[in-house]
Protein backbone atom coordinates (compact mmCIF):
# COMPACT_ATOMS: atom_id res chain seq x y z
CA UNK A 1 0.00 0.00 0.00
CA UNK A 2 1.18 3.27 -0.83
CA UNK A 3 2.78 5.23 2.06
CA UNK A 4 -0.55 8.01 1.49
CA UNK A 5 -2.84 5.44 1.99
CA UNK A 6 -4.58 3.92 4.37
CA UNK A 7 -3.39 1.01 1.82
CA UNK A 8 -17.32 -12.40 -6.36
CA UNK A 9 -15.84 -14.50 -3.66
CA UNK A 10 -13.68 -16.60 -5.55
CA UNK A 11 -11.12 -19.20 -3.92
CA UNK A 12 -8.44 -21.65 -5.01
CA UNK A 13 -6.39 -24.64 -4.33
CA UNK A 14 -2.49 -24.59 -3.51
CA UNK A 15 0.20 -27.13 -3.09
CA UNK A 16 -0.41 -28.69 -0.04
CA UNK A 17 3.13 -27.55 1.31
CA UNK A 18 1.66 -23.78 1.03
CA UNK A 19 -1.34 -24.04 4.11
CA UNK A 20 1.13 -26.26 5.94
CA UNK A 21 2.43 -24.68 9.24
CA UNK A 22 6.20 -24.81 10.01
CA UNK A 23 7.84 -24.76 13.12
CA UNK A 24 11.18 -23.44 13.35
CA UNK A 25 13.47 -24.45 16.14
CA UNK A 26 17.00 -22.97 15.46
CA UNK A 27 17.93 -20.05 17.53
CA UNK A 28 21.12 -18.73 16.27
CA UNK A 29 21.03 -15.13 14.80
CA UNK A 30 20.85 -14.77 11.44
CA UNK A 31 24.28 -15.53 9.59
CA UNK A 32 26.34 -12.57 8.42
CA UNK A 33 24.15 -9.97 9.95
CA UNK A 34 24.79 -7.62 12.78
CA UNK A 35 20.61 -8.10 14.00
CA UNK A 36 18.40 -7.88 17.10
CA UNK A 37 16.23 -10.79 15.52
CA UNK A 38 17.31 -14.30 15.92
CA UNK A 39 15.56 -17.12 14.02
CA UNK A 40 12.25 -18.91 15.11
CA UNK A 41 12.74 -20.59 18.53
CA UNK A 42 10.78 -23.37 19.44
CA UNK A 43 7.68 -22.26 21.32
CA UNK A 44 4.37 -23.72 22.61
CA UNK A 45 2.53 -24.16 19.60
CA UNK A 46 0.34 -21.08 18.32
CA UNK A 47 -3.47 -22.60 17.75
CA UNK A 48 -3.24 -20.00 14.20
CA UNK A 49 -7.08 -20.91 13.26
CA UNK A 50 -8.19 -19.42 17.28
CA UNK A 51 -6.11 -16.26 16.33
CA UNK A 52 -7.74 -16.11 12.71
CA UNK A 53 -10.98 -16.61 14.13
CA UNK A 54 -9.85 -13.59 16.92
CA UNK A 55 -8.80 -11.36 14.03
CA UNK A 56 -11.75 -11.95 12.18
CA UNK A 57 -14.21 -11.19 14.97
CA UNK A 58 -12.35 -7.90 15.80
CA UNK A 59 -12.90 -6.50 12.44
CA UNK A 60 -16.62 -7.69 12.50
CA UNK A 61 -16.92 -5.76 15.97
CA UNK A 62 -15.21 -2.67 14.78
CA UNK A 63 -17.26 -2.63 11.61
CA UNK A 64 -20.73 -3.02 14.42
CA UNK A 65 -19.20 -0.23 16.42
CA UNK A 66 -18.89 2.06 13.30
CA UNK A 67 -21.48 1.13 11.25
CA UNK A 68 -21.01 3.48 8.10
CA UNK A 69 -19.70 1.01 6.13
CA UNK A 70 -16.12 1.01 6.52
CA UNK A 71 -13.94 -0.84 9.32
CA UNK A 72 -10.29 -2.10 9.57
CA UNK A 73 -10.15 -3.78 7.02
CA UNK A 74 -7.72 -1.85 4.82
CA UNK A 75 -5.89 -0.56 8.11
CA UNK A 76 -4.99 -4.10 8.86
CA UNK A 77 -3.63 -4.93 5.52
CA UNK A 78 -1.85 -1.70 5.31
CA UNK A 79 -0.53 -2.64 8.66
CA UNK A 80 1.09 -5.99 6.77
CA UNK A 81 2.39 -4.17 3.91
CA UNK A 82 4.08 -1.67 5.76
CA UNK A 83 5.76 -4.27 7.93
CA UNK A 84 6.76 -6.33 5.07
CA UNK A 85 7.79 -3.70 2.46
CA UNK A 86 11.22 -2.13 4.07
CA UNK A 87 12.57 -4.94 2.24
CA UNK A 88 15.85 -4.59 0.33
CA UNK A 89 16.92 -7.88 -1.61
CA UNK A 90 20.52 -6.16 -2.09
CA UNK A 91 21.44 -6.55 2.00
CA UNK A 92 18.78 -8.83 3.42
CA UNK A 93 17.43 -5.74 5.17
CA UNK A 94 14.32 -4.70 6.68
CA UNK A 95 11.09 -6.72 6.13
CA UNK A 96 8.31 -7.96 8.60
CA UNK A 97 10.90 -9.90 10.72
CA UNK A 98 11.52 -8.24 13.95
CA UNK A 99 7.95 -6.00 14.00
CA UNK A 100 10.22 -3.11 14.36
CA UNK A 101 7.35 -0.83 14.26
CA UNK A 102 6.76 -0.85 17.55
CA UNK A 103 9.80 1.36 17.74
CA UNK A 104 10.94 4.59 16.76
CA UNK A 105 11.80 5.36 14.17
CA UNK A 106 9.64 3.03 12.29
CA UNK A 107 6.89 4.38 14.52
CA UNK A 108 7.25 7.71 13.57
CA UNK A 109 7.38 7.61 9.86
CA UNK A 110 5.09 9.39 7.96
CA UNK A 111 4.46 6.29 5.68
CA UNK A 112 3.57 4.69 9.17
CA UNK A 113 0.94 7.58 10.18
CA UNK A 114 -2.11 5.84 11.94
CA UNK A 115 -0.94 2.55 11.79
CA UNK A 116 -0.85 2.55 15.65
CA UNK A 117 -4.66 2.36 15.50
CA UNK A 118 -4.17 -0.86 14.00
CA UNK A 119 -1.76 -2.26 16.56
CA UNK A 120 -3.36 -1.17 18.77
CA UNK A 121 -6.41 -2.73 17.86
CA UNK A 122 -4.82 -5.99 18.02
CA UNK A 123 -3.29 -5.81 21.02
CA UNK A 124 -5.70 -7.81 23.63
CA UNK A 125 -5.16 -10.36 20.87
CA UNK A 126 -1.43 -10.76 21.43
CA UNK A 127 -2.48 -10.59 25.40
CA UNK A 128 -4.97 -13.50 24.70
CA UNK A 129 -2.12 -15.28 22.21
CA UNK A 130 1.41 -14.37 23.51
CA UNK A 131 2.88 -17.28 22.03
CA UNK A 132 2.57 -15.39 18.47
CA UNK A 133 5.29 -12.83 17.82
CA UNK A 134 3.93 -9.66 16.39
CA UNK A 135 5.65 -10.21 13.62
CA UNK A 136 3.61 -12.89 13.16
CA UNK A 137 0.35 -11.22 14.45
CA UNK A 138 1.11 -7.73 12.47
CA UNK A 139 1.34 -10.14 9.18
CA UNK A 140 -1.14 -12.90 9.80
CA UNK A 141 -4.18 -9.95 10.72
CA UNK A 142 -3.39 -8.31 6.72
CA UNK A 143 -4.11 -11.83 5.57
CA UNK A 144 -7.32 -12.70 7.47
CA UNK A 145 -8.04 -9.59 6.52
CA UNK A 146 -7.97 -10.30 3.03
CA UNK A 147 -9.35 -13.54 3.56
CA UNK A 148 -12.93 -12.59 5.51
CA UNK A 149 -13.13 -9.84 3.07
CA UNK A 150 -13.72 -12.20 0.18
CA UNK A 151 -10.28 -12.47 -1.27
CA UNK A 152 -8.36 -15.51 -1.75
CA UNK A 153 -6.96 -17.46 0.87
CA UNK A 154 -2.91 -16.45 1.45
CA UNK A 155 -0.49 -19.38 1.67
CA UNK A 156 1.01 -18.52 4.88
CA UNK A 157 3.26 -19.93 7.99
CA UNK A 158 4.35 -18.70 11.14
CA UNK A 159 8.24 -18.58 12.22
CA UNK A 160 8.43 -14.90 12.55
CA UNK A 161 10.73 -13.09 15.24
CA UNK A 162 10.34 -9.82 17.44
CA UNK A 163 12.81 -7.48 17.82
CA UNK A 164 14.14 -5.77 20.86
CA UNK A 165 13.71 -2.66 19.78
CA UNK A 166 14.16 -0.41 16.43
CA UNK A 167 17.81 -0.55 16.59
CA UNK A 168 18.06 -2.49 13.29
CA UNK A 169 15.38 -0.68 11.49
CA UNK A 170 15.99 0.25 7.65
CA UNK A 171 16.50 3.76 6.74
CA UNK A 172 12.88 5.95 6.18
CA UNK A 173 12.24 6.07 2.56
CA UNK A 174 11.87 2.79 1.62
CA UNK A 175 7.62 2.69 1.09
CA UNK A 176 6.50 4.17 -1.49
CA UNK A 177 4.93 8.06 -1.86
CA UNK A 178 1.88 8.13 -3.88
CA UNK A 179 3.35 11.49 -6.09
CA UNK A 180 6.84 11.96 -7.39
CA UNK A 181 5.44 15.42 -9.14
CA UNK A 182 5.35 14.08 -12.27
CA UNK A 183 3.81 11.05 -13.95
CA UNK A 184 7.27 9.42 -15.03
CA UNK A 185 9.17 9.92 -12.09
CA UNK A 186 6.11 8.45 -9.90
CA UNK A 187 6.04 5.59 -12.56
CA UNK A 188 9.89 5.19 -11.83
CA UNK A 189 9.53 5.24 -8.93
CA UNK A 190 7.14 2.55 -8.41
CA UNK A 191 9.44 0.42 -9.70
CA UNK A 192 12.25 1.35 -7.97
CA UNK A 193 10.40 0.61 -4.91
CA UNK A 194 8.94 -2.96 -5.63
CA UNK A 195 12.32 -4.14 -7.79
CA UNK A 196 14.30 -3.49 -4.62
CA UNK A 197 12.05 -6.06 -2.76
CA UNK A 198 12.36 -8.28 -5.86
CA UNK A 199 9.21 -7.85 -7.51
CA UNK A 200 8.25 -8.36 -11.08
CA UNK A 201 5.95 -5.21 -12.59
CA UNK A 202 2.95 -8.29 -12.55
CA UNK A 203 3.16 -8.86 -9.37
CA UNK A 204 3.59 -4.64 -8.62
CA UNK A 205 0.41 -4.35 -10.23
CA UNK A 206 -1.09 -7.16 -8.47
CA UNK A 207 0.12 -6.01 -5.04
CA UNK A 208 -0.91 -2.52 -5.46
CA UNK A 209 -4.31 -3.68 -6.11
CA UNK A 210 -5.34 -4.06 -2.46
CA UNK A 211 -6.20 -0.77 -2.93
CA UNK A 212 -9.70 -2.55 -3.29
CA UNK A 213 -9.78 -1.98 0.35
CA UNK A 214 -9.82 0.77 2.37
CA UNK A 215 -9.50 4.20 2.27
CA UNK A 216 -7.55 7.34 2.75
CA UNK A 217 -7.57 9.91 5.42
CA UNK A 218 -6.72 13.55 5.47
CA UNK A 219 -5.34 13.03 9.22
CA UNK A 220 -3.24 10.48 8.29
CA UNK A 221 -1.86 11.30 5.09
CA UNK A 222 -3.54 14.35 3.15
CA UNK A 223 -5.47 12.61 0.67
CA UNK A 224 -8.95 11.50 1.34
CA UNK A 225 -11.33 8.82 0.28
CA UNK A 226 -12.21 5.20 -1.02
CA UNK A 227 -10.85 3.89 -4.41
CA UNK A 228 -14.36 2.05 -4.58
CA UNK A 229 -17.72 2.06 -2.86
CA UNK A 230 -16.97 -1.51 -1.35
CA UNK A 231 -14.48 -0.27 0.82
CA UNK A 232 -14.64 -3.58 3.17
CA UNK A 233 -14.94 -6.02 0.25
CA UNK A 234 -12.00 -7.27 -1.52
CA UNK A 235 -12.28 -7.77 -5.96
CA UNK A 236 -11.14 -6.83 -9.09
CA UNK A 237 -13.34 -3.15 -8.84
CA UNK A 238 -10.30 -1.03 -8.08
CA UNK A 239 -8.62 -2.42 -12.05
CA UNK A 240 -11.87 -2.03 -13.71
CA UNK A 241 -12.73 1.48 -12.22
CA UNK A 242 -9.10 2.76 -13.02
CA UNK A 243 -10.31 1.71 -16.27
CA UNK A 244 -13.79 2.60 -16.89
CA UNK A 245 -14.59 5.62 -14.94
CA UNK A 246 -12.92 9.24 -16.23
CA UNK A 247 -10.84 10.56 -13.35
CA UNK A 248 -10.05 14.18 -13.08
CA UNK A 249 -8.07 16.39 -10.82
CA UNK A 250 -9.90 16.81 -7.25
CA UNK A 251 -10.95 20.82 -6.97
CA UNK A 252 -13.34 20.89 -4.28
CA UNK A 253 -14.27 18.68 -1.50
CA UNK A 254 -17.72 19.19 0.13
CA UNK A 255 -18.10 22.84 -1.49
CA UNK A 256 -15.24 23.94 -0.90
CA UNK A 257 -11.98 24.40 -2.37
CA UNK A 258 -9.69 21.04 -2.15
CA UNK A 259 -6.49 22.10 -0.07
CA UNK A 260 -5.20 18.79 0.35
CA UNK A 261 -2.31 17.46 -2.09
CA UNK A 262 -3.50 16.65 -6.10
CA UNK A 263 -5.70 13.38 -6.32
CA UNK A 264 -8.32 12.42 -8.60
CA UNK A 265 -11.78 11.54 -8.26
CA UNK A 266 -14.52 10.02 -10.78
CA UNK A 267 -17.93 11.63 -11.60
CA UNK A 268 -19.80 11.34 -8.68
CA UNK A 269 -16.47 12.86 -6.63
CA UNK A 270 -17.25 10.40 -3.95
CA UNK A 271 -14.38 7.84 -5.43
CA UNK A 272 -10.67 8.80 -5.62
CA UNK A 273 -7.42 7.61 -7.09
CA UNK A 274 -3.64 8.63 -6.14
CA UNK A 275 -1.05 10.04 -8.91
CA UNK A 276 0.39 6.68 -8.47
CA UNK A 277 -2.98 4.72 -9.23
CA UNK A 278 -3.33 6.86 -12.45
CA UNK A 279 0.49 6.08 -13.19
CA UNK A 280 -0.36 2.75 -13.90
CA UNK A 281 -2.68 3.23 -16.62
CA UNK A 282 -0.69 5.28 -18.32
CA UNK A 283 2.63 3.09 -18.63
CA UNK A 284 2.27 0.75 -21.13
CA UNK A 285 3.38 -2.77 -19.32
CA UNK A 286 1.35 -1.56 -16.10
CA UNK A 287 -1.81 -1.00 -18.04
CA UNK A 288 -1.49 -4.60 -19.93
CA UNK A 289 -1.83 -5.85 -16.22
CA UNK A 290 -4.43 -3.50 -14.98
CA UNK A 291 -7.10 -4.47 -18.11
CA UNK A 292 -5.92 -8.39 -17.36
CA UNK A 293 -6.96 -7.85 -13.67
CA UNK A 294 -9.84 -6.15 -14.37
CA UNK A 295 -11.22 -8.69 -17.43
CA UNK A 296 -10.82 -11.53 -14.93
CA UNK A 297 -11.03 -11.48 -11.45
CA UNK A 298 -10.00 -15.07 -10.81
CA UNK A 299 -6.70 -14.46 -12.18
CA UNK A 300 -6.32 -11.47 -10.12
CA UNK A 301 -7.03 -13.43 -6.97
CA UNK A 302 -4.72 -16.22 -8.20
CA UNK A 303 -1.89 -13.54 -8.85
CA UNK A 304 -2.25 -11.68 -5.77
CA UNK A 305 -2.00 -14.36 -3.32
CA UNK A 306 1.34 -15.38 -4.73
CA UNK A 307 2.68 -11.81 -4.39
CA UNK A 308 1.21 -11.13 -1.02
CA UNK A 309 2.66 -14.58 0.43
CA UNK A 310 6.02 -13.43 -0.87
CA UNK A 311 5.78 -9.87 0.48
CA UNK A 312 5.08 -11.24 3.77
CA UNK A 313 8.10 -13.83 3.61
CA UNK A 314 11.12 -10.91 2.98
CA UNK A 315 13.34 -10.98 5.10
CA UNK A 316 12.48 -14.32 7.00
CA UNK A 317 14.62 -17.42 7.59
CA UNK A 318 12.51 -20.53 7.36
CA UNK A 319 13.72 -24.04 7.36
CA UNK A 320 12.95 -24.72 3.76
CA UNK A 321 11.84 -22.69 0.81
CA UNK A 322 8.51 -21.13 0.69
CA UNK A 323 6.06 -22.91 -1.98
CA UNK A 324 6.22 -19.80 -4.45
CA UNK A 325 10.05 -19.79 -4.03
CA UNK A 326 10.13 -23.89 -5.40
CA UNK A 327 7.29 -23.08 -8.45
Amino acid sequence: MFQSARLSFTKFAFPASAATLLSVTSSSSIPGKKSDVTLAESSPTVKIEKVKAAIANLIEEDANKRGDGTALTGTLVRLAWHSAGTYSKEDGSGGCNGARMRFSPEADWGANAGLNVARDALEPIKDKFPEISYADLYTLAGVVAIEESGGPMIPYRLGRKDADSGESSPPDGRLPNADMGNRKDTVQHIRDIFYRMGFTDQEIVALIGAHAVGRCHTEASGYWGPWNFSETTFSNEYFRLLIEERWSPKLTHNGQPWIGPDQYEDSTGKLMMLPSDIALIHDPVFRMYVEAYAKDEDLFFKDFAKAFAKLLELGVTFPQKSWFQRN
